[in-house]
């Protein structure tokens, strides 16, 4: 009888480890990921704007993640600014189709709210305009006018709706990084996107 119950004992001991070990990593690498690696930020801002141009929030986030990791003093090589990245181009054509009486100057753009508010606009834009999250996303990569010319070619779409492929390595990437990254918001803040 004694013996047997320290054979119990011996093996609950480890098992008993383990699920603490596997239950402790669990936790801690999802308030890692939560709170360094994919992090809610701005979300007044994010919830607001996304809303208003209908767009997914956990999009709206991905995009933010994989363009500049939640820094709003963020540079791009070709001078795209702030969390979503915007070239003052691109932001000068969104103010003529958004408000058309404004000219806010570029630097405008380092501003959370200001980046946010446009970002949002210009990819729910590329969403009406394509119907189709790939070649939106894409859009908003390399430009819309480049999406409708690989729309146009039958070696990379064989409808005009769909890119079968994406012809520049950089946007077939990012593609795949902001949908990769919009599916991991979404199960991890499955609370929080449920009634998306």
């Amino acid at each position: 009888m004694k013996r047997s119950v320290n054979r119990l004992f011996y093996i609950a001991i480890p098992v008993l480890l383990i699920l603490i070990i596997f239950f402790s990593y669990t936790f801690i690498r999802e308030k890692v990921l939560k709170g360094l690696v994919y992090p809610l930020k701005y979300t007044e801002l994010v919830n607001q704007y996304a809303d208003e141009n209908e767009l997914d929030r956990s999009l709206v986030y991905a995009v933010i993640k994989c363009e500049s990791s939640f820094k709003p003093d963020a540079k791009s090589g070709i001078g795209a600014r702030g969390l979503m990245q915007i070239t003052p181009e691109t932001f000068t054509w969104a103010q003529t189709k958004r408000y058309p009486n404004d000219k806010l100057p570029a630097d405008e753009l380092y501003k959370p709210e200001t980046n946010i508010k446009f970002g949002t606009f210009i990819l729910a834009m590329h969403l009406r305009e394509f119907q189709n999250k790939e070649a939106a996303i894409a859009a908003y990569h390399a430009g819309r006018g480049k999406v409708n010319e690989w729309l146009k070619n039958k070696a990379y779409s064989d409808d005009g709706i769909n890119l079968k492929t994406i012809p520049t390595t950089d946007t077939a990437q990012y593609v795949k990084r902001v949908i990769n990254t919009q599916k991991t918001y979404t199960n991890l803040y499955k609370e929080v996107f449920q009634n998306e």
